[in-house]
């Protein structure tokens, strides 16, 4: 079931009440007027010009201040209905017409809907409790636990939490990694989730961007020879279990013995952010571990992405050992605070250990199977179609190049990066979805190139001369 968390299942194709006649879902997909209004610095150094979103000032639901001592009308109620009415058929058009975000939106929590009705904060360190009463730690630690055990890491030798977003695991992973080493570098690569930079802003840490690959993946000679220029200070890492745009799986294993073999034995922390991969790649066959058996010193993952929690939300362990340098006593909360927020919600760690106890092991293992057969699927079709595309070894990110069509784009909310898109084929994506994707992109694609004055744009910079269909490497 897509996206149900009240007692009622929720269907695609179902019809929501009190609409108003005008509304039409097709303008959320509308052309904008749209100019360059943004820069970004590129892999190569280089600045270019990039589109930002409409202003949403402009499509914002205004709050309509009632009259002095005016109890709420049955026409307010009315009003206030229509627009939640309007508001649910565009979340249903636009749950239709996802693919470039990777958020699993398979999921029924109607189980939990009768949990709404309290103010659950968790508050302080999830493994002590505050003398706030109305917290799930119970549930927080027993989803704790079980990501302990998948990265295999002993109870009494991990702590973690559950954040309120990935990037929070990010900035704590990178926090813990600064109090270890207070003058280590921060060496990531160019292709890290922008939070990475986020943080070294932050922390106001050195940050040194390492090049990749053409897949995406940390180029470990570029790795080593930025080591070597700065052997006298320690280094924290960022590994990328699964990067933003490309699903690359950085080399941990040679991340290390990098590390090693440039001098730095004892004077490295390495933080993997899992954010999407993180959870699927334990279980793909043959794929290398992600374990605490290795000298890493934290992992995080979104619990809003391949878990299908309806709210943002992630999880952050790292060693106990650590984190000791962190804890603070809060006298206020009779308890101990390690973590980056204060109020944590306390209703994410029930939607996700609901889940963990749904699926468990075997169930996240057919799903992945699952997602990488279906993201094999849309890489052939697309390379059969003569769209340029590429799939990681160990991803169900297919990336392929940008759409010309502005308007295709913001219908399939498609994520885009100069010349080129991707589909991130979560659980949810089914064949007969990305049928149909295919058939509009094809159709799109030669309307816009129909007068054959414009050649299918070379994208082999970006993912590499065997996987570009352009009338140069088709040769």
């Amino acid at each position: 079931m897509v996206g149900s968390v009240g007692k009622v299942s929720m269907d695609l194709r179902e019809k929501a009440d009190l609409l108003p006649e005008e509304f039409d879902p097709k303008e959320i997909s509308a052309p904008v007027d749209s100019q360059p209004n943004g820069v970004l610095e590129g892999m190569d150094g280089k600045s270019r010009e990039i589109v930002l979103g409409r202003n949403v000032h402009k499509l914002c639901f205004a709050i309509n201040e009632p009259e002095a001592d005016d109890e709420v009308t049955g026409e307010r109620e009315a009003y206030m209905a229509s627009v939640l009415a309007r508001y649910r058929k565009s979340l249903i058009e636009r749950t239709k017409h996802h693919l470039g975000y990777p958020y699993n939106l398979d999921f029924d929590y109607g189980a939990l809907s009768q949990l709404q009705h309290f103010s659950i904060n968790n508050l302080g360190d999830p493994f002590i409790e505050s003398n706030y009463g109305v917290h799930s730690r119970q549930f927080e630690v027993g989803v704790l636990d079980w990501f302990a055990r998948l990265w295999e890491l002993e109870r009494n030798e991990y702590w973690g939490y559950i954040t309120n977003c990935g990037t929070e695991g990010n900035l704590h992973g990178f926090l813990v990694g600064r109090e270890v080493f207070p003058d280590g570098i921060l060496y990531a690569s160019r292709e890290s989730h922008y939070s990475v930079f986020k943080a070294a802003r932050m922390y106001r840490m050195e940050c040194i961007r390492v090049d990749t690959l053409v897949s995406g993946e940390i180029d470990c000679k570029d790795f080593r020879n930025k080591l070597v220029q700065n052997k006298g200070k320690p280094a924290i890492v960022n590994v990328n279990i699964g990067t933003t745009v490309k699903g690359a799986v950085d080399d941990l294993d040679m991340v290390i013995q990098t590390l090693e073999e440039s001098g730095f034995r004892d004077r490295f922390y390495i933080h993997c952010d899992g954010a999407l991969f993180g959870l699927m790649m334990p279980f793909v066959k043959r794929a290398p571990k992600v374990t605490f058996k290795k000298p890493i010193g934290s992992v995080s993952v979104s619990g809003h992405k391949f878990v299908g929690c309806p709210m943002p939300c992630g999880v952050q362990i790292t060693r106990l050992e650590h984190i000791k340098v962190l804890s603070s006593n809060v006298e206020y909360l009779a308890s101990r605070d390690a973590t980056i927020m204060g109020s944590r919600n306390g209703h994410a760690p029930i939607f996700l250990w609901y889940t963990l106890n749904r699926k468990g092991y075997r169930g996240f293992q057919k799903e992945v199977q699952k997602c990488l057969r279906n993201a094999h699927y849309l890489k052939d079709r697309l390379k059969a179609a003569g769209v340029s595309a590429m799939l990681n070894e160990l991803s169900s990110t297919v990336v392929f190049e940008r759409p010309k069509d502005g308007e295709f784009v913001r219908r399939w909310q498609l994520a885009c990066e100069g010349n080129i898109a991707h589909v991130v084929v979560m659980p949810n994506v089914t064949v007969e979805k990305l049928d149909t994707f295919l058939n509009e992109l094809i159709q799109n694609r030669s309307s816009c190139y129909e007068d054959g004055n414009i050649p299918f744009p070379c994208i082999a910079a970006d993912i590499g001369d065997e996987n570009c269909l352009c009338s140069l490497h088709q040769k």
